[in-house]
Protein backbone atom coordinates (compact mmCIF):
# COMPACT_ATOMS: atom_id res chain seq x y z
CA UNK A 1 0.00 0.00 0.00
CA UNK A 2 1.19 3.62 -0.83
CA UNK A 3 2.76 4.98 2.36
CA UNK A 4 0.57 8.03 1.06
CA UNK A 5 -2.00 6.14 1.13
CA UNK A 6 -1.57 4.03 4.88
CA UNK A 7 -1.03 7.51 6.50
CA UNK A 8 -3.84 9.20 5.58
CA UNK A 9 -6.12 6.06 6.10
CA UNK A 10 -4.74 5.67 9.81
CA UNK A 11 -4.79 9.42 10.74
CA UNK A 12 -8.43 9.35 9.07
CA UNK A 13 -9.34 8.53 12.39
CA UNK A 14 -8.67 12.14 13.75
CA UNK A 15 -9.17 13.98 10.46
CA UNK A 16 -13.20 13.41 10.13
CA UNK A 17 -12.66 17.35 8.66
CA UNK A 18 -10.98 16.07 5.67
CA UNK A 19 -13.17 12.77 4.80
CA UNK A 20 -16.80 13.62 5.83
CA UNK A 21 -17.38 10.80 7.91
CA UNK A 22 -19.37 10.27 11.13
CA UNK A 23 -16.65 8.09 13.85
CA UNK A 24 -17.00 6.63 16.93
CA UNK A 25 -14.31 5.85 18.99
CA UNK A 26 -14.17 3.94 22.30
CA UNK A 27 -10.93 3.83 24.05
CA UNK A 28 -10.48 1.48 26.94
CA UNK A 29 -7.22 1.30 28.71
CA UNK A 30 -6.07 -1.12 31.62
CA UNK A 31 -3.70 -0.08 34.29
CA UNK A 32 -0.69 -1.27 32.60
CA UNK A 33 -1.19 0.87 29.60
CA UNK A 34 -2.54 -1.47 27.50
CA UNK A 35 -5.86 -1.39 26.09
CA UNK A 36 -8.57 -1.54 23.40
CA UNK A 37 -10.29 0.36 20.96
CA UNK A 38 -13.40 0.00 19.63
CA UNK A 39 -14.14 1.73 16.26
CA UNK A 40 -17.23 2.57 13.79
CA UNK A 41 -17.23 5.12 10.86
CA UNK A 42 -19.18 5.60 8.37
CA UNK A 43 -18.55 7.22 4.80
CA UNK A 44 -21.50 8.75 2.72
CA UNK A 45 -20.85 7.03 -1.01
CA UNK A 46 -21.67 10.68 -2.55
CA UNK A 47 -18.25 11.74 -0.01
CA UNK A 48 -15.93 10.57 -3.36
CA UNK A 49 -16.87 13.57 -5.35
CA UNK A 50 -14.64 15.44 -2.84
CA UNK A 51 -11.97 13.35 -3.27
CA UNK A 52 -12.22 14.08 -6.88
CA UNK A 53 -12.36 18.04 -6.49
CA UNK A 54 -9.02 17.49 -5.09
CA UNK A 55 -7.23 15.87 -7.89
CA UNK A 56 -7.46 12.63 -5.80
CA UNK A 57 -10.06 10.42 -8.13
CA UNK A 58 -7.75 7.21 -7.95
CA UNK A 59 -7.71 7.35 -4.30
CA UNK A 60 -10.42 6.05 -2.06
CA UNK A 61 -11.22 8.62 0.51
CA UNK A 62 -10.45 5.31 3.45
CA UNK A 63 -10.09 2.05 2.92
CA UNK A 64 -12.59 -0.31 4.41
CA UNK A 65 -10.90 -3.07 3.25
CA UNK A 66 -9.42 -5.87 6.39
CA UNK A 67 -6.77 -6.43 3.81
CA UNK A 68 -5.67 -2.50 4.25
CA UNK A 69 -6.17 -3.06 7.93
CA UNK A 70 -4.05 -5.90 8.24
CA UNK A 71 -1.49 -4.44 6.43
CA UNK A 72 -1.59 -1.03 8.01
CA UNK A 73 -1.78 -2.70 11.50
CA UNK A 74 1.27 -4.84 11.10
CA UNK A 75 3.50 -2.05 11.14
CA UNK A 76 2.50 -0.74 14.53
CA UNK A 77 4.77 -2.33 17.40
CA UNK A 78 2.30 -3.72 19.51
CA UNK A 79 -0.98 -3.29 17.59
CA UNK A 80 -3.54 -5.81 16.69
CA UNK A 81 -6.46 -5.67 14.61
CA UNK A 82 -9.14 -7.82 16.48
CA UNK A 83 -12.10 -7.76 14.95
CA UNK A 84 -13.34 -6.36 11.57
CA UNK A 85 -16.61 -5.83 9.46
CA UNK A 86 -18.06 -3.40 6.66
CA UNK A 87 -21.43 -3.53 5.00
CA UNK A 88 -22.96 -1.05 3.12
CA UNK A 89 -26.52 0.43 4.04
CA UNK A 90 -28.67 3.02 1.48
CA UNK A 91 -25.80 5.08 0.59
CA UNK A 92 -23.33 5.06 3.41
CA UNK A 93 -20.05 2.41 3.93
CA UNK A 94 -20.37 1.36 7.95
CA UNK A 95 -16.95 -0.28 8.99
CA UNK A 96 -16.90 -1.84 12.95
CA UNK A 97 -13.24 -2.59 13.77
CA UNK A 98 -12.02 -3.45 17.40
CA UNK A 99 -7.97 -2.78 17.96
CA UNK A 100 -5.42 -3.80 20.66
CA UNK A 101 -2.99 -2.06 21.94
CA UNK A 102 0.10 -2.95 24.34
CA UNK A 103 0.95 0.71 25.24
CA UNK A 104 0.29 4.12 24.96
CA UNK A 105 2.71 4.90 22.22
CA UNK A 106 0.92 1.83 20.27
CA UNK A 107 -2.09 4.02 21.00
CA UNK A 108 -0.47 7.26 19.34
CA UNK A 109 0.76 5.44 16.58
CA UNK A 110 -2.49 3.81 15.76
CA UNK A 111 -4.54 7.48 16.20
CA UNK A 112 -1.87 9.38 14.07
CA UNK A 113 1.35 7.54 13.01
CA UNK A 114 2.65 11.59 12.32
CA UNK A 115 2.27 12.44 16.00
CA UNK A 116 0.71 15.68 15.18
CA UNK A 117 -2.77 15.58 16.39
CA UNK A 118 -2.41 13.07 19.52
CA UNK A 119 0.18 13.18 21.83
CA UNK A 120 1.07 12.87 25.74
CA UNK A 121 1.09 16.36 27.48
CA UNK A 122 1.44 17.27 31.18
CA UNK A 123 0.48 13.47 31.84
CA UNK A 124 -2.75 13.67 29.71
CA UNK A 125 -3.89 12.27 26.47
CA UNK A 126 -4.62 15.17 23.75
CA UNK A 127 -6.35 14.25 20.53
CA UNK A 128 -6.44 17.33 18.36
CA UNK A 129 -9.66 16.80 16.04
CA UNK A 130 -9.53 19.70 13.81
CA UNK A 131 -6.65 22.55 13.33
CA UNK A 132 -7.51 25.92 13.42
CA UNK A 133 -9.11 26.89 9.64
CA UNK A 134 -6.69 28.70 7.55
CA UNK A 135 -8.06 31.90 5.78
CA UNK A 136 -6.91 30.39 2.56
CA UNK A 137 -8.68 27.36 2.83
CA UNK A 138 -11.21 26.80 -0.58
CA UNK A 139 -14.72 28.08 1.21
CA UNK A 140 -17.27 26.75 -1.45
CA UNK A 141 -15.37 23.25 -0.65
CA UNK A 142 -15.46 23.83 3.24
CA UNK A 143 -18.71 24.40 2.64
CA UNK A 144 -19.59 21.32 0.37
CA UNK A 145 -17.64 19.52 3.23
CA UNK A 146 -20.65 20.79 5.87
CA UNK A 147 -23.14 19.75 3.38
CA UNK A 148 -21.86 16.33 2.90
CA UNK A 149 -21.27 15.93 6.32
CA UNK A 150 -25.11 16.70 7.68
CA UNK A 151 -26.47 14.27 9.84
CA UNK A 152 -22.71 12.74 10.42
CA UNK A 153 -21.36 12.73 14.37
CA UNK A 154 -18.12 12.29 15.95
CA UNK A 155 -18.11 10.89 19.28
CA UNK A 156 -15.01 10.13 21.11
CA UNK A 157 -15.00 7.94 24.56
CA UNK A 158 -12.26 7.10 27.08
CA UNK A 159 -12.34 4.93 29.90
CA UNK A 160 -9.47 3.51 32.16
CA UNK A 161 -10.89 1.57 35.11
CA UNK A 162 -11.13 4.60 38.19
CA UNK A 163 -11.91 8.15 37.21
CA UNK A 164 -11.12 9.98 34.16
CA UNK A 165 -11.60 13.57 33.42
CA UNK A 166 -11.98 15.46 29.49
CA UNK A 167 -11.25 19.42 28.47
CA UNK A 168 -11.91 20.65 25.78
CA UNK A 169 -9.15 22.70 23.20
CA UNK A 170 -9.07 23.97 19.99
CA UNK A 171 -6.84 23.42 17.47
CA UNK A 172 -3.62 23.96 19.30
CA UNK A 173 -4.20 21.97 22.50
CA UNK A 174 -5.17 25.06 24.34
CA UNK A 175 -8.15 24.63 26.67
CA UNK A 176 -11.65 26.29 25.78
CA UNK A 177 -15.31 26.07 27.04
CA UNK A 178 -17.13 23.57 25.17
CA UNK A 179 -18.75 24.29 22.08
CA UNK A 180 -22.57 25.17 22.41
CA UNK A 181 -23.72 21.98 20.88
CA UNK A 182 -21.11 19.44 22.10
CA UNK A 183 -22.30 16.83 24.17
CA UNK A 184 -19.82 16.00 27.12
CA UNK A 185 -19.49 14.21 29.99
CA UNK A 186 -16.13 15.72 31.54
CA UNK A 187 -15.73 13.33 35.06
CA UNK A 188 -16.66 10.33 35.48
CA UNK A 189 -15.54 6.51 35.06
CA UNK A 190 -16.08 7.11 31.73
CA UNK A 191 -15.64 10.72 29.70
CA UNK A 192 -16.88 11.71 26.02
CA UNK A 193 -17.30 14.40 23.58
CA UNK A 194 -20.26 14.12 21.04
CA UNK A 195 -20.56 16.79 18.28
CA UNK A 196 -21.68 16.61 14.96
CA UNK A 197 -18.73 16.28 12.05
CA UNK A 198 -20.60 19.63 10.62
CA UNK A 199 -20.77 21.75 13.35
CA UNK A 200 -17.21 21.17 14.07
CA UNK A 201 -16.21 21.82 10.54
CA UNK A 202 -17.67 25.43 11.56
CA UNK A 203 -15.09 25.74 14.28
CA UNK A 204 -12.62 28.19 12.86
CA UNK A 205 -10.30 27.60 16.31
CA UNK A 206 -10.45 23.91 15.79
CA UNK A 207 -11.40 21.29 18.50
CA UNK A 208 -9.84 18.71 20.36
CA UNK A 209 -9.95 17.52 23.77
CA UNK A 210 -7.19 16.51 26.69
CA UNK A 211 -8.33 13.28 28.83
CA UNK A 212 -6.30 12.81 32.61
CA UNK A 213 -6.70 9.30 33.64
Amino acid sequence: MNKRFSAFFLSAVLLIFNSCIGLSMDIQMRKNGSGRINMEYRIPITAETIGRLDGNENWPLIPVGRADWERSIERIKGAELVSFSSRERAQEIITNIRLEFENTEALLNIIDPAKKRASVRDGGLLLIFNEPVLSVINKDLLELLKKVSAGYRFTVSFSAGGNSALSVTDGTGREIPPPEKAEISSAGRKVSLSMETAEILSLANGLGVKINW
